[in-house]
């Protein structure tokens, strides 16, 4: 695979808007996560999402937290999943999501999650249906617990880990991934795809500084991004504006490609304002407008 792969250096844009545009023309997004004290984590995927261009956005989270989440993103219409007394999801949660999914263009799972079997049982049931899933954080760490979840794969998926979920879907060390970290990007992505015969779409985005995209066949290393970036909730404005991305038409490779890119870009212009050491994930919301601007062909 090595030899053969195309390393990308001009990415998609996205087309500019028609007048006659209406919020069913860029797709819905379904945002799957939160958990008791990780609400945060589902608000700034959903609001990645629709500054990202996405037309609707929805989040599906614990009833417990639900209402909570919602206050941080009042422009997404939210779904309460069914908890016990405990506040822990109840296997009706399963159900609940996959109806919830019927009705999306892409859904983006994991953010804030938590990990557990009803869980493990939704990233399950998500593979198994064919809408394109943007998989990240807690999302990750359910699908590392299924067994030789390539094979249940029937739909195009993005995975977006950091190092250390990286090290946990394959089993090989934090320090020899990042001594050659598209090395280790392309073995993992030869291991997945043939797992996977027959079924399309499969691409890894691993983070970090120098962000590797792989979809097996092309790979682009991302320049974009500055260690300010190194902040708890950052990840979850990457998946939702992947996700917002895909809901707009552009395949998964390039929506992946194009998403590091200005989540990258946003991060440099936050830290030019503000500085490295006091950016936020939020702050990368502020600044995604500006750079997504300069991604419209």
């Amino acid at each position: 695979m090595a030899r053969n792969i195309e390393r990308i250096g001009i990415i998609t844009q996205l087309a500019r808007r028609r007048r006659s545009s209406h919020k069913g023309d860029f797709g819905r997004v379904l945002v799957v996560g939160g958990s008791g004290g990780m609400i945060g984590a589902v608000g700034l995927a959903c609001n990645a999402a629709l500054r990202g261009g996405a037309g609707l956005v929805t989040f599906a989270a614990p009833q417990t937290v639900q209402p909570f989440i919602a206050t941080l993103c009042p422009c997404a219409t939210s779904i309460p999943l069914a908890t016990d007394e405990g506040g822990n999801l109840k296997a009706e949660a399963v159900r609940q999501v996959a109806q919830a999914a019927a009705g999306g263009d892409v859904l983006a799972v994991g953010p804030g999650m938590a990990v557990g079997r009803v869980q493990q049982d939704i990233v399950r049931g998500l593979l198994e249906q064919p809408k394109p899933v943007v998989i990240d954080a807690d999302g990750l760490n359910n699908l590392a617990a299924i067994d030789n979840w390539p094979a249940i794969r029937r739909c195009e998926l993005v995975l977006t880990p950091h190092p250390g979920e990286f090290s946990r879907l394959t089993g090989r060390p934090i320090g020899e991934v990042q001594a050659d970290r598209e090395a280790a990007v392309l073995a993992a992505m030869e291991q997945w795809l043939g797992g996977a015969a027959g079924v399309g779409g499969l691409v890894c985005a691993l983070k970090g500084a120098g962000t590797v995209v792989c979809d097996g066949r092309r790979l682009y290393v991302n320049e974009t991004g500055n260690p300010g970036m190194a902040t708890g909730g950052s990840g979850d404005v990457l998946t939702g504006l992947t996700a917002a991305l895909i809901a707009q038409k552009l395949p998964p490779f390039d929506a992946a490609c194009l998403a590091v890119r200005c989540h990258g870009r946003a991060g440099d212009l936050a830290a030019e304002r503000l500085g490295e050491v006091s950016l936020i994930a939020s702050d990368l919301l502020d600044y995604l407008p500006d750079a997504l601007k300069e991604a419209v062909a």
